[in-house]
């Protein structure tokens, strides 16, 4: 028995066409096949199935003529798109009184004005031809998944966040969508809004939007997995003294010890201080850069000069080989 449309859609026979698109909706999202991607693989057929026959009821009952079809044929319908002869015949119903060829004679030029067959079709809405619009119904086009770059700051991607972005529709109207952005991700990684793509036909389920995601570069900091990277910049005196110093980092500002005789090139590694995620966390790495003035006056230089022995020790370049 063929199945009825309303039904399906869980819609009464009079339901206006803003009913039948809403119903529509509604159902398409809810079975979608990507939407039970996750599911038992019978699970994942039903769904398929019934997405199949919500499609086939829209295609029908979204179309006025086919609808009108529908609702003179009933459960007819789908046979009769299919070749059978909806006007009666050896082996079928028809629906205009009698079985095959055993009911009473009825002039059919009587009931649509003449013009016979063809006139049938014409009144039916096939323009002389099926009514139907021949053969196998045809089947809706699959939503379509769309592709949308972003650049977001690198604070952003390391501690997570949101991002804005404009998004136009197939009817010209263009959305502001919020995206999520997770803690700790890298540039290169792809961010799926699932059902926020484009449709395929009007008012019809849309695919997924795909965010490309890249990451802009930070004046200070980079990054290397999930450990931060950072040059400290100190004075000859905090190198030779020692000192302890402010070091702004995404988790805080935190102290960092610079011990006495610090040279340039020196890592200190801040254990847990660099990009965190749901299972694992960074450290944040400072290397430290001893910065001589450029504005050395005389009486400087004669300073330096009564400096002891070690600190003009320049033994340390002679290891250097090619």
């Amino acid at each position: 028995m063929a199945d009825d449309y309303y039904q399906i859609l869980n819609v009464s026979r009079t339901a206006s066409d803003e009913e039948i698109q809403k119903a529509y909706r509604k159902l398409a999202r809810k079975y979608h096949p990507d939407l039970h991607q996750d599911a038992e693989e019978r699970e994942q057929k039903r769904a398929k199935e019934q997405f199949q026959k919500v499609q086939q009821a829209h295609d029908v009952l979204s179309d006025p003529k086919k609808r009108q079809m529908y609702d003179q044929l009933g459960p007819d319908f789908e046979r009769m798109q299919g070749g059978g002869n909806p006007f009666g015949g050896a082996g079928g119903g028809s629906p205009f009184g009698g079985m095959g060829g055993g009911g009473p004679e009825i002039d059919i030029s009587q009931l649509f004005g003449g013009g016979g067959m063809e006139n049938i079709f014409r009144q039916m809405g096939g323009g002389g031809g099926n009514p139907f619009g021949g053969g196998r119904a045809r089947q809706p086009e699959p939503p379509q998944a769309v592709e949308q770059d972003i650049t977001v700051p690198f604070s952003v991607a390391v501690l997570g966040g949101q991002h804005q972005i404009s998004f136009q529709r197939r009817s010209g109207k263009v959305e502001n969508i919020t995206v999520k952005i997770p803690q700790g991700i890298e540039s290169g990684k792809k961010i799926r809004l699932r059902g926020q793509g484009q449709s395929a036909m009007p008012n019809g389920p849309r695919g997924d939007l795909l965010i490309n995601v890249k990451v802009a570069a930070h004046p200070h900091f980079t990054r290397n997995g999930l450990n931060l990277l950072v040059n400290v910049p100190i004075t000859v005196t905090e190198a030779a003294e020692g000192a302890r110093i402010d070091l702004p980092t995404p988790h805080g500002t935190v102290v960092l010890k610079i011990p006495p005789g610090t040279s340039s090139g020196k890592s200190m590694r801040l254990k847990g201080m660099g990009v965190k995620t749901s299972k694992k966390e960074g450290d944040l790495i400072a290397n430290v850069t001893v910065i001589v003035p450029d504005d050395v006056s005389p009486a400087d230089i004669e300073l330096i000069e009564k400096l002891s022995d070690p600190w003009r020790d320049t033994s340390q370049r002679e290891e250097i080989v090619w």
